[in-house]
């Protein structure tokens, strides 16, 4: 197996429906400009609250991803 090396970014995503559904947008919207996305790690959760109603979810991931060695 090669030596790799990846990068670990943060990003976060919001949903009015869910954590999850927060998750999948974050990750599909970085899927669009980086390539080899490997694992997302949870890092933070919250919502956002107006009226005493939550209005959205808003999820904190680290995502990794492998560096392009050109092979």
């Amino acid at each position: 197996m090669a030596d790799s090396v990846y990068r670990v970014t943060e990003v976060i995503g919001t949903s009015s429906e869910s954590w999850e559904a927060a998750a999948r947008t974050a990750v599909a919207t970085a899927a669009n400009t980086v390539r080899d996305l490997r694992v997302a790690e949870v890092t933070r959760e919250d919502v956002t609250i107006e009226n005493g109603q939550i209005t959205s979810y808003r999820v904190r991931l680290s995502i990794s991803f492998k560096y392009d060695t050109g092979d």
